[in-house]
């Protein structure tokens, strides 16, 4: 979970900016879209190939 506690002194926009760049280096977001809408297992291991790719190139 992320949480993000905001200073007596600090604008609400600065908190707000901590806390987008935490979510999105938690992959919160990443996860969501893959997790909205059904996933066939076509889909799925096309998905996991990709990865792997990316992962392999890295």
């Amino acid at each position: 979970m992320t949480q993000v506690t905001v200073g007596q002194n600090e604008h609400i926009e600065s908190a707000l900016r901590r806390f987008k760049r935490q979510v999105s280096k938690a992959g919160i977001f990443a996860d969501i879209k893959r997790t909205r809408f059904h996933e066939t297992p076509i889909e799925k291991k096309k998905r996991k190939e990709i990865a792997r790719r990316k992962k392999r190139y890295r």
